[in-house]
């Protein structure tokens, strides 16, 4: 587990440079992702030239956690699991998945401005949770070799610096808003992974942990609730939110996938359901804009009464205007009436769920942006802690809200949203 003592200390380039570099080495790299995540992941992939899977007890499961570990663990030489935010930090924490899964934590800290401090930090790491195992530790953003023998000195008996990083530019990855720039975005991320890796290697970070026994129990085969069921699925640069795990699990209940792009194609592929997303919309939305085919044809498709699904950045989409941070306002489908617009800050982030009578979809939300509709809400998802989270709409066949879904916490319920079949939400507004 590639956790930190917080945000911002550089584990997401460790992790992708650590996943580089032991597959330059010839080995078969495996990297996961602690919690609701769509750009590390992206970058991951290119690092490792794996799939990359989210894990989270809570929003994928426990035995599923289990599971992707030990079905790695057939085939993969390292298994890496990026962590979220601090070590500790969250309901369930990357400390708590590094538990359940038995398997070490690997903090990463940036040592910039610290020196014996460097030891008290690893210390309390290592010792606040017993029953999490800290062997080793990274020193990140060191000044000089003597910095980093400083770092090395500090640390307490039973753990051992696995190696110092010095300052490099080939440790940035560029981020905007919603964190990472996406991957296809970066024409040359290869070749920043390859240097990282190189970093990595001279700080002597080319070396393998001590082996770790996984089991779990395969999960059980869903049923093929979507058998010969076509979903159009939006994937260009402005539309890209998409997990492995709901796309897998789509097509594990029979439905056939096909992909298209709103920015560049002019008409919809044969389909029988319409998912649109998150993404960046609000970087593209004058390019959105002008294909006046493809909103046509998103809109035939709605008033033909089809089933679209419309998450986060699909929501904002389906408003009758997108207004981005230049405050500049663009036309887009008219199937929400009211307009979204991108805010100055973060306007909600959190773990929820959408409690129905087909079971309970579990995801997050993560946006910085905000609807203003006349539209009342058909239900809201709850946040993790109990209250009300984010607004459900449900106009016609439509079904679009801020909130991201991890499909297979939910299998029933997806197929009943993309076949166009009544359910009943738990928490009504309209009860």
């Amino acid at each position: 587990m590639i956790t930190a003592p917080g945000s911002g200390q550089g584990k997401s380039m460790v992790t992708a440079a650590l996943a580089r570099l032991h597959r330059n080495a010839g080995r078969n790299v495996r990297v996961f992702k602690h919690g609701p995540d769509y750009l590390d992941p992206m970058v991951l992939e290119v690092a490792s030239g794996n799939p990359v899977y989210q894990l989270h007890p809570w929003m994928t499961g426990e035995d599923e956690c289990r599971w992707r570990l030990a079905e790695a663990a057939q085939t993969a030489d390292l298994t890496l699991v990026e962590g979220s935010m601090g070590l500790f930090d969250g309901d369930p924490s990357s400390g708590d998945l590094a538990k359940l899964a038995g398997i070490p934590a690997l903090p990463v800290i940036d040592a910039k401005g610290m020196a014996q401090t460097f030891g008290a930090v690893a210390f309390g790491l290592a010792h606040f949770d017993p029953e999490l195992p800290v062997h080793q530790v990274i020193a990140n953003k060191i000044g000089s070799a003597y910095h980093g023998q400083l770092l090395r000195e500090s640390l307490p008996e039973g753990i051992d610096l696995l190696g110092a990083i010095p300052r490099n530019d080939a440790m940035d990855i560029p981020d905007r808003h919603l964190g990472l720039v996406q991957a296809n975005e970066l024409d040359d991320l290869s070749q920043r992974l390859d240097a990282a890796a190189e970093v990595l290697k001279a700080a002597g970070l080319d070396t393998l942990p001590q082996p770790v026994e996984l089991s779990a129990e395969a999960p059980t085969v869903p049923e093929r609730l979507l058998e010969g069921q076509r979903i159009a699925i939006a994937r260009d640069a402005a539309f890209s939110f998409l997990y492995r795990a709901n796309l897998d699990l789509l097509e594990a209940m029979g439905a056939e996938l096909h992909y298209f792009s709103p920015l560049a194609d002019t008409e919809l592929p044969g389909a029988d359901a319409l998912w649109l997303p998150g993404g960046y919309p609000e970087l593209h939305a004058g390019e959105l804009a002008a294909n006046i085919p493809m909103l046509e044809a998103i809109r035939d498709f709605h008033q033909a009464g089809k089933p679209i699904l419309a998450e986060c950045g699909g929501l904002m989409a389906c408003a009758d205007e997108l207004w981005d941070k230049e405050g500049l306002g663009h036309a887009l489908l008219g199937l929400l009436p009211g307009r979204a617009s991108m805010a100055n800050r973060l306007k909600a982030l959190g773990l929820q769920s959408l409690n129905t009578s087909l079971g309970d979809l579990r995801g997050h939300t993560y946006h910085h942006s905000e609807l203003e509709t006349p539209c009342e809400p058909a239900a809201r998802t709850r946040k993790q802690a109990g209250s009300e989270g984010e607004a459900v709409y449900r106009l016609g066949t439509l079904t679009a809200s801020y909130f991201h879904g991890y499909f297979p916490s939910a299998p029933a319920l997806v197929a009943a949203i993309f076949r166009g079949e009544p359910f009943t939400f738990h928490h009504s507004l309209s009860e």
